[in-house]
């Protein structure tokens, strides 16, 4: 093809795209971001403000560029290679390494959503009083009949409003006094402290905030939205398609995962000014956390706390088991699609079914759900360092995306983040050891 002939083709793509409003170009970054603050990364952020004051909020700002920049590479391999993450490496990599991630991802996700539901049925007894277990299992039947009976393109948008839930620990900051300026000053300023305590908790928010499931459901959330749009193809068959898609994808994953590190910024900073600064300094859960509001903050704080705990625990929940299905899924070559029915992608649905109403299960066993969220966290990060530099490789190599593998700023960013993970994992495991 000619010059004349390519800039005539991007020209006359141009013109057939359909006006769309930024908003409606939100979704897989934002719903990604969106769920990382689930009832169990609350109840750490919260942790962290209760016990350690101001004293943790840098952290979120060095988990933002680095979360960015991990998060848009398993973006650009989904929508550059027209492929999820879990495929992908079955056709590069060795099929034993793929099936202990994938099988490793499972387990932490269950566990993730039973702590997640436990935290959701606490919350809402909360509210309005009755039986804990009870609103458990109904959060996670609600939760699987929306992923389950409702087509993607609409669900998606289901999962857009619920982000919304997130804005409740916005509105709780400002229902508190604020000393904004020494805020700032601890924000940009911080007193780094070396105790065993003080890095459990920086490698606990780092594990919160980056986690694999993360990356699993944005490549494969790219991948949904390819095959929904008629006109769209793999971009490393359509390269002519990159720069408006790369553009999207960017602003898309820049407004999501700093919208996400915003919300966890202004948790750890309620409970930091709340709880903190009058003495209660542990915090188990997310609902604890809630209820230990309301005697400092109000009832409207606690309401709006205890709300977002249910929001953003219904968005979490189709996050964490859909992305262990396209996991298993993209493993062993099955069909795979929210916008699939269920008799089209038996296995795919069964994955999402099961993972799904085991997390609901593990509520009503003597399991500690807060032993169990550690060994998921601990399960996590040790995964995800090995899955970020299997993502780092596969971006650059032109088997899986073409002509279009990242610019060196974003290879150099994404190398940082699995650097910076693979030294909070050491840290992680010499805290243990000692």
């Amino acid at each position: 093809m000619s010059s004349l002939d390519k800039i005539t083709t991007i020209v006359a793509d141009t013109q057939d795209e359909p006006t769309e409003t930024w908003l409606a170009k939100l979704g897989p970054g934002l719903i990604t971001g969106a769920a990382d603050d689930d009832p169990s990364g609350i109840a750490t952020y919260s942790q962290a403000g209760a016990q350690f004051g101001y004293g943790m909020l840098w952290t979120l700002f060095l988990t933002f560029p680095l979360m960015l920049g991990i998060q848009l590479i398993s973006a650009k391999i989904g929508r550059v290679s027209g492929h999820g993450l879990a495929t992908n490496i079955r056709r590069q990599y060795s099929p034993a390494l793929l099936y202990a991630i994938v099988g490793l991802l499972l387990l932490a996700n269950v566990i993730n959503i039973a702590a997640d539901v436990a935290a959701m049925g606490d919350a809402m007894a909360l509210i309005a009083g009755g039986p804990t277990h009870l609103y458990a299992l109904a959060f996670g039947l609600l939760s699987l009949l929306l992923q389950v009976f409702i087509p993607y393109r609409k669900y998606v948008r289901i999962l857009k409003w619920l982000t919304l839930g997130l804005l409740a620990y916005v509105a709780t900051v400002f229902t508190v006094h604020i000393p904004w300026g020494e805020v700032l000053l601890r924000t940009v300023w911080p007193h780094l402290s070396w105790s065993t305590a003080a890095i459990t908790m920086v490698v606990a928010i780092f594990g919160t905030t980056i986690s694999p499931y993360l990356f699993f459901w944005q490549a494969s959330q790219e991948v949904e939205d390819l095959h929904a749009d008629a006109q769209a193809q793999a971009l490393r068959r359509k390269p002519e398609q990159a720069p408006r898609q790369f553009r999207r994808i960017k602003m898309d994953t820049a407004i999501g995962m700093g919208f996400s590190n915003l919300v966890a910024f202004f948790i750890m900073l309620t409970t930091a000014v709340t709880l903190g600064a009058h003495g209660i300094t542990h915090i188990d859960t997310s609902a604890q956390a809630a209820e230990a509001l309301r005697p400092i903050a109000g009832n409207f704080a606690f309401a709006l706390f205890s709300l977002g705990i249910i929001g953003t625990g219904l968005l979490a929940i189709p996050v964490l088991a859909g992305s262990a299905a396209y996991a298993m899924a993209g493993a062993f070559h099955w069909k795979n699609s929210l916008e699939l029915a269920p008799r089209a992608a038996k296995k795919f649905y069964a994955i999402i079914v099961t993972a799904t109403l085991l997390g609901a299960a593990l509520c009503f066993t003597p399991l500690d759900p807060i032993k169990a969220l550690y060994w998921s966290a601990v399960i996590n990060g040790v995964i995800s360092v090995p899955i970020m530099g299997i993502m780092m490789a596969m971006a650059t190599r032109r088997a899986v995306m073409g002509s279009l593998v990242i610019s060196r700023r974003l290879r150099w960013l994404g190398w940082l983040c699995t650097l910076v993970m693979a030294a909070a994992v050491l840290a992680m495991f010499a805290t243990m050891a000692f």
